[in-house]
């Protein structure tokens, strides 16, 4: 499957167009699903299987590029970089920094540390789907 068949835009998201991808090809090189030396789809490829412009995929392109993540050369495309640990251990970081700040926020508001247990399963339950209703299926 070539990897831009895995990158979905929203309108409806709240993050930039380059932040989501950013965050999807992030996330598929940090699952292993995307190893190294794979190639990603040419700036344009991506940009007009997405609906966005060249411009946009370049910026995330640049911003994977100092991350770490992916490696291009000019001419040759961009690959998911052969060590991309530098990459996993600053989001690490930034991970730990969000944490501390969420602990730090729960403390002004008086939670403990079960309180703060119980906020992070909820925030990691799936959000379910509305449910849809048909016309003429109620009873």
């Amino acid at each position: 499957m070539h990897s831009d068949a895995l990158i979905l835009l929203s309108a409806a998201d709240s993050r930039p167009m380059y932040q989501q991808i950013v965050d999807q090809i992030t996330a598929r090189v940090m699952a292993g699903d995307w190893g190294p030396g794979q190639p990603l789809p040419s700036i344009r490829e991506l940009a007009a299987g997405s609906g966005v412009s060249v411009i946009t995929v370049k910026r995330a392109y640049e911003e994977l590029e100092r991350a770490g993540l992916i490696h291009t050369r000019h001419g040759k495309g961009s690959v998911v970089a052969d060590r991309p640990e530098p990459a996993r251990g600053r989001l690490e970081g930034e991970l730990s920094q969000h944490l501390r700040r969420a602990i730090d926020v729960g403390a002004r508001l008086g939670l403990d540390r079960s309180a703060l247990h119980h906020r992070l399963d909820v925030a990691l339950e799936p959000t379910p789907e509305p449910a849809l209703r048909s016309k003429g299926t109620d009873s």
